[in-house]
C-alpha cells in the first residue's frame, strides 16, 4: 500500500468531520436568526446567511423534525419550537431558579399553611424540583422528584398552555386518562380549559389528580425568551383550599414570581 493510499481514509474522515461541524454551525445560525426575528421565512434566512434557499430548507427540515423550529401561523414562516423550551427547562436548577425560589416558596407555605412546589415539564408529565411544606397537621406526601400527568395538575396546565393544539396532542398522546371523576379527558374540553389559563394567567384543579386535592399554579418565565419554563403551585385539601380561594391564592403566587424573577435579575448582574 502506498503512502497516499494509506492517508486517503484519514483525509476523508477529517473532511467529513469538517462538513459536520459546518452543518452544525449553520443550524445554529438559523436558530439565532429565527430567535431574533420571531417569525421568518427560508428565503430571508438564506439571504442573511449568503447560502442557497435549498440549503436552508434542508436545515429547517432537520430542526423542525427535532422540534427546534415550527411553522408559524403564516405559511412559509417559521418560529422557535418547543424543544428550545425543553432545553431551558433542563437548566432550571443550574440557572439558580431553585435556589432563588426556595425562600419564597417557604414563605408561601407558611402563609397558606399548605404545600408549595416548583415544577417543570417532563414529556407528558410535570416533574417537581422543589417543595416547601407547612406545619399543618394534615400534610401531603412529598412531591419532590415525583412526576404527575400534566393534564390533571395545575402546574401541568400552566406548562402546556403555550403549546399549539397539534403540539399538545403530540406531547400528551391520543387519550387523556381519567384519574378521578373530575379529570378532564376530552381534548376539546382541555383546549377550552387552557384558553382560560392563558386569559387569566393561572391554572387550577379541583379534585382532578386525587379526590379531595385542589391546587393553583402560576407560570415562571424565562428572562431571555419570555417563554414558560417552570410553574409554582400551592396544593391542599379541598376543605382548606376551596375554589372560592383560587383567585386570591393565584394573585399571591404571581406576586411571589415577580420577586423571584427580580432576585434572578440581581443574581445575573453580580
Amino acid at each position: 500500500m502506498s503512502e497516499s493510499e494509506a492517508t486517503a481514509p484519514a483525509a476523508q474522515g477529517a473532511e467529513g468531520k469538517a462538513k459536520t461541524v459546518h452543518a452544525v454551525e449553520r443550524a445554529i445560525d438559523v436558530l439565532e436568526i429565527v430567535a431574533a426575528e420571531g417569525r421568518v421565512g427560508a428565503s430571508e434566512i438564506a439571504v442573511r446567511l449568503g447560502v442557497h434557499k435549498s440549503t436552508v430548507s434542508r436545515l429547517i427540515a432537520s430542526l423542525q423534525q427535532r422540534g427546534f423550529v415550527e411553522e408559524a401561523g403564516v405559511r412559509g414562516k417559521y418560529q422557535l419550537g418547543f424543544a428550545v423550551v425543553r432545553l431551558a427547562e433542563a437548566t432550571v436548577a443550574q440557572s439558580g431558579l431553585v435556589e432563588v425560589a426556595q425562600p419564597e416558596c417557604d414563605r408561601l407555605a407558611d402563609a397558606f399553611g399548605e404545600t408549595v412546589n416548583l415544577a417543570v415539564l417532563d414529556g407528558a408529565a410535570t416533574l417537581n424540583v422543589l417543595e416547601a411544606r407547612s406545619d399543618r397537621h394534615v400534610a401531603l406526601r412529598t412531591w419532590v422528584g415525583q412526576v404527575t400527568p400534566a393534564h390533571a395538575t395545575a402546574t401541568g396546565k400552566v406548562l402546556v398552555s403555550e403549546l399549539t393544539s397539534g403540539q399538545l396532542r403530540s406531547r400528551l398522546g391520543p387519550q387523556l386518562s381519567a384519574l378521578t371523576p373530575n379529570t378532564i379527558t376530552d381534548f376539546r374540553a382541555f383546549d377550552v380549559e387552557l384558553e382560560h389559563v392563558r386569559s387569566r394567567g393561572w391554572a387550577s384543579t379541583a379534585e382532578e389528580l386525587e379526590a379531595g386535592l385542589n391546587s393553583i399554579a402560576v407560570p415562571v418565565r424565562s428572562k431571555v425568551t419570555n417563554r414558560i419554563v417552570a410553574s409554582i403551585c400551592v396544593s391542599g385539601p379541598e376543605y382548606r383550599l376551596a375554589p372560592e380561594r383560587f383567585e386570591a391564592v393565584a394573585l399571591e403566587l404571581a406576586d411571589a414570581v415577580v420577586r423571584i424573577e427580580a432576585q434572578q435579575s440581581v443574581g445575573a448582574g453580580d
